[in-house]
This record gives structure tokens, C-alpha cells and sequence, in this order.
């Protein structure tokens, strides 16, 4: 950017007060005092900064001919809203009245009302006296087996069953004695309120029964053999679909295995479809879920069981092995089989003597089969 200088006139000297002024003036001379602005005074003679004063105050200092400034307080204006009070608002956050605490902020007062107080903690009403209170981890279970076989176990506990008008009079021989026991009233309903309650494409056949799941067994007390017993135990290693699984319970109990253990994870829960897939062996057989497969194998050979693996490429068949003892059958999922750490914990790996054109079979299939190779070795 450019500056612009004035240009060089003549020198004025040294200015001088009007009335200490030479008494010959010429007319030029009075003409420029008579133009000239009056002169500041010396900071001397300044008055001090004004402190804090009325507006009235400045207003009766100014000068008549400059215009009156605007009211410097907002409550000397017209129209406008009080200012806020501290004193209006109550106590700031009931802090105030406490040694050492530090006073609320202004505009952040909190009336009593809106302070947080302790939480309430509510205790949930008791139930009715002679009802037992349901829980939210209640399930239903579908189909004539699977609830035939819950009504007759002493370790689940029923709350509500309802039956079709075709299914009471089909199970009426056997329901009287199975409900007394489980006290719980059957109820007659339409086959669409069964529907309703029921994932879709379930196969009920007219009955259902509301119930809580079973306790899991301890691993050490549902698998230790009585005395003189050769005990069987089916182990899965992530088999993830509960068809297959209630399939296996099913194969179980029909060959007299002790329990089945799952993985913790990768297993499927012990939901309605599983136990109608199971047919009613899951109020027969203990359904065991383990944290760490490869310790659970450990405690069970503690027991005294062999554990045998099965696998499709192993060397030898299942009838080479001997399985006269308490026996672990440890089994895989379809396609991936036996995880290593599994394996390695198993005494023995053997195979079924299936052909060569198919790979393998179904885990249930195979569980079947080995099952029945186990009781047939045994003269069972």
C-alpha cells in the first residue's frame, strides 16, 4: 500500500497562545485564530477516569450539544426482561451450606426439584401366596414325546400346558398321573393359539408345556460309573445345529450313555426345537456344557474312561479298539471334524468302515452307529 505525503509548505514556528500574542496582528493572522479549534488541555490537567457512577451522573457531565448516550443498566430500558436473580432462584445445588464448598456459578442454578437425588431402589412385589412367580428364562416345549417326557421328569418344573381337543383325548390314559405329579392343569385350546406361541412351521401335534430349563448337572456327578458299570459318554466338538444334537441325545439314551457334553460355545441351546428333535431324551440323558473341551476330557479320563475319536481318516475301525471299559466317544463337527487339541486328548482315533464313494456321515448317523458298535462289542 501507498502513502501519500503533504507537501512541504512554510514553516509556522513555534505556536503561541492567542493572548500572549504580539499586539500587531495582522488581519490574516486573526483570521486563522478565530478558525483554529480550541487546544487540549495538558495531561495534567485531565480530569481522573470515572469509576463506576450513575448514568444520571454522565448523562448532567456531558456537553448540551452531543446527543444523550443509551441507559447503560438493562433494567432502565423499556419492554425488556428483569435480569435474572441468583436470590430468585433458590439454592444453587444445595452445596452452599457444606464447609469448604465452592459457590455455584451464576445461570447454572438448579431449583430443589430438579436436583438428582439417591436413587430409589424398589423391591419387586411378592407373588400371590400358593403361585409360583414365572421367570423370563422360561421356554416352551412342543410335541407328544418331548412333553410326556417333561411331565414325567421330577427335575423340571411345569407351569402351564396346553393340549388341542384331539390331543387330550389321545394322551387322557396317560396325562392323570403325570399332572398330578407335575401340578400343573392342563388347558384345552384352538391348534392356532399353539401356532401362535410356537416358532413357525413347528410340528406340536396339538400340545405344548411351559417349563423352566433343567439345572445342569455337575460334569464328576453325571459321569462317574456305579460300581461294576462300564459307562458311556458322547462328547461333541462344536456341532452347532440342534437337530443333530437332539438326534445324538436321542441315540444316547437309547443306548444307555451316561451324559452328553457340549461346548460351551458353539453348541445350540436347549430350546423346544432341540428336545423335539430329542424326542424326549433330553429330561433322560444330562445335557453337559463344558468351558474348555480338552480339561473336561482330562477330568474324564481321571473317572477312569478311555477317550476314543472318531475320524474318518484314522487307521484303524471302531471294532479294533477296545471298548469293553468306560468308554469317551468324542465326535466332530460335519466337515471340520476334530479340532487338534481335541484330538490329542483322545487315547485312541478310529473310524467307521463306511465306503469309499461317501466321505462321511451325518454326526448323528455316526453317533448311532458307533453307539450300537459300542454295545454290540459289549454282548449288551
Amino acid at each position: 500500500m501507498t502513502t501519500r505525503k503533504r507537501p512541504p509548505g512554510p514553516s509556522k514556528g513555534p505556536r503561541r497562545p492567542l493572548d500572549q500574542a504580539p499586539g500587531r496582528k495582522d488581519g490574516r493572522d486573526q483570521a486563522r485564530g478565530a478558525g483554529r479549534a480550541p487546544e487540549r488541555a495538558p495531561v495534567a490537567e485531565r480530569p481522573a477516569a470515572r469509576g463506576p457512577e450513575r448514568a444520571a451522573d454522565r448523562v448532567a457531565d456531558r456537553p448540551a450539544d452531543r446527543p444523550a448516550a443509551r441507559p447503560a443498566a438493562r433494567e432502565d430500558r423499556p419492554n425488556s426482561r428483569p435480569p435474572k436473580r441468583l436470590a430468585d432462584a433458590g439454592p444453587a445445588s444445595g452445596r452452599a451450606d457444606r464447609p469448604g464448598a465452592r459457590p455455584a456459578a451464576p445461570g447454572k442454578a438448579r431449583s430443589p426439584a430438579s436436583r438428582p437425588g439417591p436413587r430409589a431402589t424398589t423391591t419387586p412385589p411378592e407373588p400371590a401366596r400358593g403361585r409360583v412367580r414365572d421367570t423370563a428364562d422360561a421356554l416352551w416345549l412342543f410335541g407328544t414325546h418331548a412333553v410326556l417326557a417333561a411331565l414325567a421328569n421330577p427335575n423340571r418344573r411345569c407351569r402351564q400346558l396346553l393340549l388341542t381337543e384331539g390331543a387330550a383325548e389321545t394322551l387322557a390314559p396317560r396325562l392323570d398321573a403325570l399332572l398330578a405329579r407335575a401340578a400343573v392343569a392342563a388347558e384345552q385350546v384352538e391348534r392356532e393359539v399353539i401356532d401362535r406361541l410356537l416358532p413357525p412351521g413347528s410340528v406340536h401335534q396339538g400340545v405344548a408345556l411351559r417349563c423352566q430349563p433343567l439345572e445342569e448337572p455337575d460334569l464328576a456327578e453325571a459321569c462317574t460309573p456305579a460300581e461294576g458299570e462300564s459307562g458311556v459318554v458322547v462328547v461333541l466338538d462344536q456341532v452347532t445345529d440342534p437337530h443333530n444334537v437332539g438326534a445324538v441325545l436321542r441315540s444316547a439314551a437309547a443306548f444307555g450313555a451316561r451324559a452328553v457334553i457340549v461346548t460351551e460355545r458353539h453348541a445350540p441351546a436347549a430350546t423346544g426345537t432341540l428336545a423335539k428333535a430329542a424326542s424326549g431324551a433330553l429330561d433322560i440323558v444330562p445335557l453337559i456344557r463344558a468351558t474348555n473341551l480338552a480339561r473336561a476330557l482330562d477330568d474324564l479320563a481321571r473317572l477312569g474312561y478311555w477317550r476314543v475319536g472318531l475320524d474318518g481318516k484314522a487307521g484303524q475301525t471302531l471294532s479294533q479298539v477296545d471298548t469293553s471299559g468306560n468308554v469317551v466317544l468324542v465326535l466332530g463337527a460335519e466337515g471340520a471334524g476334530l479340532r487338534r487339541l481335541t484330538a490329542e486328548r483322545c487315547d485312541h482315533v478310529a473310524r467307521l468302515p463306511i465306503r469309499a464313494e461317501m466321505e462321511s456321515l451325518n454326526v448323528s448317523n455316526a453317533a448311532a452307529v458307533a453307539l450300537y458298535e459300542i454295545a454290540r462289542g459289549r454282548g449288551d
